[in-house]
């Protein structure tokens, strides 16, 4: 996962999961999102924010302020077997292209 850190000062707290099956991350051991699952057939931005109460929210319309964001890029496909039989699969996210930017919690 690329990480930008867009100002100083301490960040949230998260972690990655990046298995086979599970691709995801979870803020301050309370939001999770599946990065896999939200990955579509175009660039996704997420913004992931505090709202009035200091709850996570996605979506900046619902938040307060920023504490990140997450850039995942549009499915990949490859095309599997031959002629008539040929079909195109997506190709699993890969982390490494996914860019998550953090703000600072302060």
């Amino acid at each position: 996962m690329i990480i930008v850190e867009k100002n100083a000062g301490p960040k949230i707290d998260y972690e990655i999961q990046n298995t086979a099956t599970k691709k995801k991350i979870t803020f301050d051991d309370d939001l999770t999102i599946n990065l896999a699952k939200r990955q579509e057939d175009y660039d996704v931005h997420i913004d992931v924010c505090y709202d009035e109460d200091d709850a996570l929210v996605l979506g900046a319309a619902a938040g307060r302020r920023y504490v990140a964001e997450l850039d995942i890029p549009k499915k990949e496909y490859q095309l599997i077997g031959e002629g008539d039989d040929a079909v195109y699969e997506p190709i699993p996210l890969n982390l490494d292209n996914v860019t998550l930017s953090l703000w600072s919690i302060e």
